[in-house]
């Protein structure tokens, strides 16, 4: 059996392979490499290419693609394992895609997922990164790699078209080649992943992206040394920026042609030089490595872990389904706060039904920025809304994507709805 077969069968055969071989070690006099972090170039380049985590070297989204995320994040709902809402024993699964590295931090999270006060109950983590599995499997879409993440969802009592949200860290094992070329390649196959993973689980709605820690104490080859390391946050920024201007390939939203990828954005950016500190006071340690310079040791899962819960809790787009304070709180009314649509997508009305109210209550309809663009009263007893894709000004409203949300005493979920004309 050859030594790379072994090393594809599990992390810890990846990791006592490298380790009896000598090929990869440690050194903890590499303290800095001397490369940037995106997050702290602003208006500055690096090889010609514009910092910034986002487009115009920004760290935030633009504001339409936090729009689209806003809408997409509130319309998660508990689902069982057909896929269907189901506010009483259904699951918002989160899930790990992703190598060694990956598998190790989500593990980490898990548990303090599972103590964490804030979350709601209905949120699941499964995870489904695979050791000794790199990017090059992921792109594959017929890899093992993915009938793994199947099986994991199948023998964790869940299911592909549970899972709604998504978090995607890899690499490319042994990378080699000059920095633009290996960005370049890495950035097509994280793409792939992201096209495969919503063939595969065609439910998921939001993907969040993570590109490696600090790789220089890796002396040596290493599994992904730097400037690989380095590189593969571009090739993640150079892959959501593709997704912002309108790639057709990562397309998410079924209003603009066929839905190849969930909306895309990042999570935490963990690059930063070594201990030269980040502009935010960010620093990576040696300690934070295991022997082979390449994978997390219990101090840097932790660290991982915690930035990760820290992110479920903080950000926009996972705080209205991640916390047990918000509005899925409402799932002990399950039965009176449905909102069913139909047709969906809508060309010409849409009638939106719901168990009866026994007092008034009001339908809104926002737009993807989340402007009100619509209010209906409802009257006592009544069991739906009809709306006739216009706005309050009586205009007939543009294709897109928009959200209703019923409101009385009790209030009510979101429910998405998409205007073709």
């Amino acid at each position: 059996m050859s030594s790379r077969f072994v090393l594809q069968i599990t992390t810890t055969g990846l990791l006592l392979a490298a380790l009896a071989s000598g090929a990869w070690a440690k050194d903890c006099a590499i303290t800095s490499v001397g490369l940037p972090p995106l997050t702290d170039l602003g208006a500055g380049t690096y090889l010609g290419l514009q910092g910034g985590l986002y487009p115009g070297a920004a760290n935030t989204r633009p504001g339409a693609h936090e729009a689209a995320g806003l809408t997409l994040a509130h319309s998660i709902v508990p689902l069982d394992t057909l896929g269907n809402p189901d506010w009483i024993n259904g699951s918002i699964v989160v899930v790990s895609i992703g190598m060694s590295n990956t598998n190790l931090e989500f593990a980490s999270l898990i548990p303090k997922v599972q103590t964490d006060p804030l979350r709601h109950p209905r949120v699941r983590l499964i995870n489904c990164a695979q050791g000794g599995m790199d990017v090059t499997w992921s792109a594959n879409p017929t890899s093992a790699y993915w009938d793994t993440v199947t099986n994991r969802l199948r023998r964790a009592g869940s299911s592909p078209a549970q899972v709604q949200v998504i978090w995607m860290k890899h690499a490319t094992q042994g990378a080699r080649g000059t920095w633009n070329a290996a960005v370049d390649t890495f950035a097509t196959r994280i793409a792939a992943s992201v096209r495969n993973a919503h063939d595969r689980l065609p439910n998921a709605k939001l993907m969040y992206l993570t590109s490696r820690v600090y790789a220089g104490y890796a002396a040596g080859a290493g599994a992904n040394p730097e400037p690989y390391a380095h590189g593969g946050g571009w090739a993640m920024k150079r892959v959501i920026e593709s997704q912002i201007n309108g790639v057709d390939s990562l397309e998410y939203n079924p209003a603009n042609g066929p839905v190849e990828a969930p909306w895309l954005a990042w999570g935490p950016y963990l690059w930063t030089d070594g201990l030269t500190p980040r502009a935010d006071g960010l620093t990576w340690p040696c300690d934070a490595l295991v022997e082979d310079g390449t994978h997390p040791s219990t101090t840097g899962r932790d660290a991982i872990a915690n930035a990760l819960l820290a992110f479920l809790r903080t950000d926009a787009t996972t705080t209205p389904w991640y916390l047990a304070s918000s509005w899925l709180d409402v799932a002990p009314q399950a039965s009176r706060s449905m909102l069913h649509a139909a047709p969906n997508p809508a060309r010409q009305s849409v009638q939106l039904a719901f168990a009866p109210r026994t007092s008034a209550a009001r339908m809104r309809i926002h737009d993807a920025a989340g402007r009100l663009v619509r209010a209906l009263d409802i009257a006592p007893g009544a069991t739906r809304g009809d709306w006739d894709l216009r706005d309050e000004s009586g205009a007939a409203v543009n294709s897109g994507v928009y959200w209703a949300r019923l409101t009385d005493t009790v209030g009510a979920p979101a429910r998405l709805l998409l205007v073709q004309r």
